[in-house]
């Protein structure tokens, strides 16, 4: 199983990130099986201040690629996407639209 780790900012204001984090205590049944339909095997996000860190471990059938399209094609995951956006802002250095930013591993025990 191969492990990615990304990061995202979230808008920097208190009630926006309660409400962000009551979303995620309760995701999307859609949005669920798209993840798990990938061939992501466990997916965890973590919180500090407003910075977001995920941590994917995927199977071999998963693709970044794939997984983009599949969601491009899928309504909910747009509507779950757009909806989102309304809590995330973009990493300093984040291209136009880019949201999580894949993070290099620098060390490892």
């Amino acid at each position: 199983m191969k492990r990615y780790c990304l990061a995202l900012d979230l808008v920097d204001d208190a009630k926006l990130i309660e409400e962000y984090k009551q979303y995620h205590q309760s995701v999307w049944p859609e949005i669920k099986e798209s993840i798990s339909s990938s061939g992501i095997e466990n997916l965890d996000i973590y919180h500090t201040g407003n910075r977001l860190f995920m941590i994917m471990e995927v199977n071999e059938s998963f693709s970044f690629e794939a997984k983009s399209a599949a969601d491009l094609a899928n309504p909910k995951v747009q509507e779950w996407e757009t909806l989102m956006w309304k809590f995330q802002q973009a990493l300093p250095g984040a291209k136009p639209g880019e949201k999580w930013i894949l993070m290099d591993q620098i060390f490892k025990l």
